[in-house]
């Protein structure tokens, strides 16, 4: 059988259309009226808890209740200005309707992640009045490199307060993960720009695109030119599968083909008929779910661990097979097979723990593919940072406040050390940041 059968168009175009759309259906207002009316409003709320940025759950849940959608809206949106995305993306499951009381009596969380994005996305629709206006200027000049949650949320943060920001970032496009890096379907519709559009209307910032840190300028001349940086580079590495990787048309980073995805019709993008997608975290089942929408037949996940092990949650696990992938554990990879220049597949050692460390078994299996996708993680690129920056496994070190070791210089999101990488995390690293920065520029003393 041939194998050499990577190509785009495998769908009629309404199959497209249905299959790249909203994967989740947001709440109609009914929906959302009944769903609010499930919250207990608890005093000291552990979903207020349990969520990174903090947001006053009982209070915007109270108001939707009450039909008032820009009051929910506003609430969210003080804690978190990305609050339409992390209600799309969060793993709300393991997080604030983790903590849910509604989980004692019912067995089923208060719908807090969807009632989130009704309000935030209802507000957007029809924002009147704006939310948020400038403090008055302070003349106090601001780079903000990378405009991904963290960059985001930094520049909202410190334009709000009256500092003038200038936002760098490598892309033709604002929005960073969340514009290149998540699944078509979870944010469609182009909700990734309106939300950027969003904050942007606060004023005060200016994007300065397709220029990158250490081609276009340096560390060193922004630290001359601006008052304070805030770093949030994300990762731009992508981890080596540690054996040899020829040049073929078949074998790419998950990244890539998830950011080509966001960017192109879904009808362009080529894909086989037999997948491999090798790792086991979030960006492994959003390729291999878009893989199979695409409409290659046959998609498998390889991980080198057992499923415990497995970085995606539960959730994101269910939501892979239940789109046909094949979640194999317990392999890692051995070796790329090709013919003539063209990937036939790939070759896997089975593994398992001994005395706490992973061994192979002796054992060996080939997979045939014709599109194998790298998603093994990704890591901190230190070169546009030089060697004046701390690092800390691998990422920068900071303080709780996002403070580098360098001063003048704060990072968040996922170059920071010691995160979950989570964009509702990265989200809160750039707004404390926003605090941190303001406080030390103005001399306000800190809460």
């Amino acid at each position: 059988m041939d194998l050499a059968d990577l190509k785009p168009g495998r769908l009629a175009p309404t199959d497209y259309e249905r299959h790249f759309a909203d994967a989740h259906a947001p709440l109609t207002r009914p929906q959302a009226l009944i769903e609010a009316e499930r919250c207990y409003y608890c005093y000291g709320a552990p979903c207020q808890t349990a969520c990174p940025t903090g947001i006053d759950v009982p209070q915007f849940i109270q108001r939707i209740a009450q039909d008032n959608l820009r009051g929910a809206a506003e609430t969210i949106l003080t804690a978190n200005p990305l609050g339409g995305m992390c209600a799309r993306v969060c793993p709300t499951e393991v997080l604030c309707e983790q903590a849910c009381v509604r989980n004692t009596h019912e067995s089923k969380p208060v719908e807090i992640g969807l009632l989130q994005r009704f309000a935030v996305e209802s507000h957007l629709a029809r924002p009147g009045a704006p939310l948020f206006t400038r403090a008055p200027a302070t003349g106090r000049q601001i780079a903000v490199v990378g405009a991904g949650p963290a960059g985001l949320a930094a520049a909202h943060g410190l334009a709000r307060r009256g500092h003038d920001v200038t936002l760098f970032d490598a892309h033709p496009k604002l929005g960073g993960l969340n514009e290149y890096g998540l699944a078509t379907y979870k944010v469609a519709g182009g909700f990734a720009q309106r939300e950027v559009d969003w904050l942007l209307s606060i004023g005060g910032i200016t994007p300065r695109l397709a220029r990158q840190m250490g081609r276009d300028f340096t560390l060193d001349s922004l630290l001359d030119g601006f008052d304070a940086v805030f770093l949030g580079l994300g990762l731009a590495g992508v981890n080596a599968l540690g054996i040899a990787e020829p040049r073929l048309p078949g074998l790419r980073d998950a990244v890539d083909f998830i950011a080509e995805l966001r960017q192109s019709p879904p009808s362009t993008v080529a894909v086989g008929r037999r997948v491999v997608v090798i790792g086991g975290g979030m960006t492994a089942v959003d390729a291999a779910v878009q893989a199979r929408l695409l409409g290659a037949e046959q998609v498998t996940m390889v991980y080198r661990r057992g499923p415990e092990s497995l970085s995606a949650s539960e959730h994101e696990q269910h939501w892979a097979q239940t789109h046909g992938v094949t979640i194999r554990c317990w392999a890692r990879p051995l070796a790329v097979e090709a013919d003539s220049g063209v990937l036939r597949g790939m070759r896997f050692a089975a593994t398992t723990l001994q005395d706490g460390q992973l061994v192979d078994r002796g054992e060996q299996f080939f997979l045939e593919a014709d599109l194998v996708l790298r998603a093994i993680g990704q890591s901190f690129v230190r070169e546009p940072v030089g060697q004046a920056i701390a690092l800390e496994g691998g990422r920068i070190k900071t303080d709780a406040q996002g403070r580098t070791s360098l001063a003048r210089v704060w990072a968040g999101g996922d170059c920071r050390a010691g995160g979950r990488d989570l964009t509702v995390e990265a989200v809160e690293h750039g707004k404390r940041a926003a605090e941190s920065i303001h406080a030390d520029l103005m001399g306000v003393a800190r809460g």
